[in-house]
């Protein structure tokens, strides 16, 4: 914007220039040829006193000298008599029109103009005729300089133009940009960015931006106060579990000794633990959010799950087996992450197969990838673009459609990738979690296509 301003006030400036530039010179060199041609007949019309008084050749030769063209050898007199006193440059022709006429007018002489003159003389009303040499320097004199200063002004005021359209483009180019970085910085982020519309910085800067500023600033605002809302939606939704979940912990704590009894006590800590976490992230403020180092091993975060899962599974008359999980598989997740993004594999399994039907959990650890595959028995995706889409809840009764998401969203935070398709051992649905240990590695080129969906192939 700044250079267009600069380049629209040159082309302005420069036709405004032009415009007065060009009629200006051409006056100039106008006033320049009269001015020499009326010096020229003051100098003829001085002579006619003299003629009038005597036409003797050395009295008009002396009153010749005591002229300036006489001085210059620049004017002649031609005599009634035929005598001429002077350097004369007209023709024969000429001066007999000018002598029939009667009156001056200027010829074409070598190296510039002759101006003609007659003069009556004597009692007989002879004429005699006055020539007044203009050379061509004469005609031209001053007109460079001239055209030399209308230059230098016409430069002057294109170049006060060009700073004058500097200056105001470097403010309104200013003000763009600090709204521009006021915009990327609350896109990444920092909810207390606001553009300052007073001051010096905002000094000189258009209405209309000092309008898009104040409009950002309130949307800023309106973004902050919905957040802050939703915030508090999720904190008081989250708290209206506490109820329920301590009818469940007294009933829990009734069920007596058994595996069963202690593995749903367990898991109602573990939810109370869950609501409470929500509860607190909830109500923190994004800049209040503690730094959490990221990275877990994943056999560890797989062995706990699969455990927890495994006495359900039991109940159920369901076979299952963990594979892959006999070394350290550290990859650059949150532990809290990736167990829910583990239990809503697993979870799915118990929500839509039957119960008795068979589920397999494979790690494989490659030099660049952790891959998680839970494959069941069941009958598979019938429509795997839709199971994986976010809230679409094609599951079923009971399903909100944001599991499958919630496992893609951590994948791709990893530069993974999630893969939807047939289990080759089970033969029923196989889902592949793939998260990347290394973000420049990108994704695999060994792959091969299972049910329609893209998968990674089983590493060594």
């Amino acid at each position: 914007m700044r250079w267009a301003l600069i380049r629209a006030a040159i082309a302005g400036t420069t036709m405004v220039a032009l415009a007065f530039l060009i009629p200006l010179g051409l006056m100039v060199q106008q006033t320049a040829r009269d001015r020499a041609f009326t010096a020229a007949e003051r100098q003829a019309a001085a002579l006619g006193p003299a003629l009038a008084i005597t036409t003797e050749r050395d009295a008009i030769a002396r009153a010749l000298a005591s002229t300036d063209a006489g001085a210059q050898d620049r004017i002649a007199v031609h005599l009634p008599s035929g005598v001429t006193v002077g350097e004369a440059r007209s023709t024969a022709a000429d001066l007999s029109t000018a002598r029939i006429q009667g009156r001056s007018f200027t010829v074409a002489a070598p190296g510039g103009f002759a101006l003609l003159q007659p003069v009556a003389v004597g009692e007989k009303n002879r004429v005699a005729v006055v020539e007044v040499y203009v050379a061509d320097e004469d005609l031209t004199r001053g007109v460079a300089t001239a055209w030399l200063v209308l230059s230098g002004v016409a430069t002057a005021l294109v170049a006060i133009s060009v700073l004058v359209a500097d200056r105001m483009g470097a403010r309104i180019v200013g003000s763009a940009r600090r709204l521009a970085a006021a915009a990327r910085s609350l896109g990444g982020g920092n909810l207390a960015v606001r553009v300052p519309l007073d001051g010096r910085q905002s000094a000189g800067a258009p209405e209309e931006l000092r309008e898009a500023g104040a409009a950002f600033n309130a949307m800023a605002d309106r973004v902050v106060h919905l957040l802050a809302a939703e915030r508090e939606l999720a904190a008081d939704l989250s708290h209206r579990l506490r109820t329920p979940l301590t009818v469940l912990r007294l009933n829990a704590a009734s069920l007596g000794d058994g595996d069963a009894a202690d593995a749903t006590r367990h898991a109602v800590a573990q939810l109370e633990r869950e609501v409470d976490q929500i509860i607190r992230s909830a109500r923190r403020a994004p800049d209040d959010a503690p730094a959490v180092t990221l990275g877990c091993d994943a056999v560890e975060v797989i062995r706990e799950r699969v455990g927890f899962w495994s006495a359900l599974a039991e109940d159920e008359g369901r076979s299952w087996n963990l594979a892959g999980a006999d070394r350290p598989a550290p990859v650059p997740v949150q532990r809290g992450d990736l167990a829910a993004a583990v239990d809503a594999l697993l979870g799915n399994v118990f929500r839509h197969t039957a119960m008795g039907t068979a589920f397999s959990v494979d790690l494989l650890v490659g030099p660049d990838a952790v891959i998680v595959l839970v494959g069941d028995g069941g009958p598979g995706f019938s429509d795997p673009a839709a199971a994986i889409e976010r809230g679409a809840g094609h599951g079923g009764e009971g399903s909100t459609g944001l599991g499958l998401d919630i496992v893609r969203k951590l994948a791709e935070a990893t530069g993974g990738e999630v893969g939807l398709g047939r289990s080759a051992v089970l033969g029923g649905a196989e889902i592949s979690l793939r998260l990347q240990t290394r973000p420049d590695a990108g994704l695999p080129r060994q792959t091969r296509r299972r049910g329609g969906r893209r998968v990674p192939r089983r590493l060594p």
